[in-house]
């Protein structure tokens, strides 16, 4: 059988932490970013975990 490709789109997007918990970026932080208070706009700096179920299908489309 031959080996599952990785979607690329997916493996920008993400990073894998060393126990296996997967990062991502915020929503909404694209543009629109002066109507957005100044405790959102630090807030959406940071990256945040997914959660179970979401962690599973990521993996999946990374070939793990």
């Amino acid at each position: 059988m031959p080996k599952m490709k990785t979607k690329k789109a997916v493996a920008k997007r993400v990073k894998i932490t060393a126990r296996g918990k997967v990062k991502v970026n915020k929503t909404g932080t694209g543009h629109l970013r002066s109507v957005k208070s100044p405790k959102a706009r630090r807030q959406s700096r940071r990256k945040i975990v997914l959660s179970k179920a979401f962690t599973k299908s990521v993996k999946r489309r990374l070939g793990m």
